[in-house]
């Protein structure tokens, strides 16, 4: 495979996989108001969707370590569009719960980071991997540019029920793209040579400190922007914001995402990347407070997305390669899905604790303020993370892994 087709393909399908999650904030007044559910319930139905990612991306990772990334893709895109159609035809919470919620979780698991950054780890050198990541996710927030807009237009144009089926034929899309990522050696019935089991590379990972402070401050990262890109349309709504506001403003967090994460991956492979992503946190938190001192207004709103964009996702590539650059790649995946799964279980409390402080109060205040002492916690975490390679006294240094 050349790098230009890895590129192209993992780039489309995270494209379409994380478009099409980060516009799911649309559906909460539509479908709450229709069918008579609380903003709770819907909350809690997304949040388990990132809970089941975070929990079943541990094992898609294995299970893309051992068998490559194009058998994986395949499951996790007809699981998509099985997903999308039973969110639409939900007729209770409850299945709303289970296809919103854990199905498109796992097709979620099985469709992003954890999957096609093990084919750049296994494909890319180490020389061009942090520049690739930050390309890869960069096309994850164009996804968010793109798809935020036509979701918001599907929505208007077919109602909400039929907008997700669109989605669902989109989502299988990702089944002709997983072709341009079949890797050599997987599939062939050759074994593949691993230095380490996978129990081995657990206890080298847990007890390794970097990984540990890595995998907390990814906790922050999933809490704020999953809070701000579910609840943020409903919140400037809550203010008498036209329902164009919202969709322009998460377009525009796609839009500079693409800037954030791109610019991120490069400087990943010049500078320490602990370094980067202390500053990353700790911006998020300024940026947070400014926007809630401002008069609310639809420039603030625009202003303060096109910033929060800028750091969006740029910890993506950069907590991944430090991951690989400590461990190597044969295991990237799975140790990528154990660090995202705290991602998840942040995400899950930032949707779920926006939903129920919002009807405990009336308000998103307490929440705002939450993610702005989070963020000032992952900045201090990601300080004393060490970027060298662990080093194994059977085995070569991780870096040559």
């Amino acid at each position: 495979m050349s790098m230009a087709q890895i590129l192209l393909c993992g780039g489309a399908i995270v494209t379409l996989s994380m478009g099409i999650r980060h516009g799911f904030g649309l559906w909460l007044q539509p479908i709450t108001q229709q069918m008579g559910w609380t903003r709770e319930s819907f909350s809690l139905a997304i949040a388990v969707q990132n809970i089941s990612w975070g929990i079943l991306g541990i094992f898609v990772g294995m299970l893309a370590d051992r068998l490559g990334a194009f058998k994986v893709l395949i499951g996790g895109a007809v699981l998509y569009a099985l997903g999308l159609v039973g969110m639409a035809l939900s007729p209770t919470t409850l299945v709303f719960t289970l296809t919103a919620g854990v199905l498109i979780g796992a097709a979620q698991a099985g469709t992003t980071y954890a999957v096609i950054y093990g084919v750049l780890g296994r494909q890319i050198p180490l020389a061009r991997r942090s520049w690739a990541m930050g390309v890869t996710a960069a096309a994850g927030s164009f996804g968010q540019f793109f798809m935020v807009p036509v979701e918001g237009a599907l929505i208007s144009w077919l109602n909400w029920s039929n907008a997700l089926l669109v989605l669902a034929l989109l989502a299988l899309l990702i089944v002709l793209l997983a072709f341009g990522l079949r890797e050599p050696g997987f599939g062939s019935g050759a074994a593949l040579q691993r230095e380490q089991t996978v129990a081995q590379a657990l206890r080298e990972a847990w007890s390794t400190p970097s990984f540990v402070l890595l995998t907390a401050g990814y906790f922050v990262c999933g809490f704020q922007v999953m809070f701000i890109g579910v609840h943020m349309p409903s919140y400037l709504k809550d203010f008498g914001m036209a329902p164009q506001v919202a969709s322009y403003s998460l377009a525009l967090v796609g839009l500079f995402n693409i800037f954030g994460t791109y610019l991120a991956g490069n400087l990943g492979q010049k500078l320490p990347k602990r370094y980067l992503l202390s500053g990353i946190y700790s911006l998020r938190s300024l940026v947070t407070v400014l926007f809630l001192l401002a008069p609310l207004s639809p420039w603030s709103v625009y202003i303060f997305s096109a910033t929060m964009g800028f750091l969006w996702l740029s910890t993506v590539p950069l907590t991944n390669a430090t991951i690989a650059q400590l461990f190597g790649v044969q295991h990237l995946s799975m140790l990528g899905g154990f660090v995202f799964f705290s991602h998840q279980i942040g995400s899950f409390l930032g949707v779920w604790l926006g939903g129920y402080l919002y009807d405990l109060s009336g308000n998103y205040d307490m929440v705002w303020y939450l993610s702005i002492a989070l963020g000032i916690f992952a900045a201090l975490v990601n300080l004393p993370v060490r970027e060298a390679a662990v080093v194994r006294s059977n085995a070569a240094p991780a870096q040559t892994a």
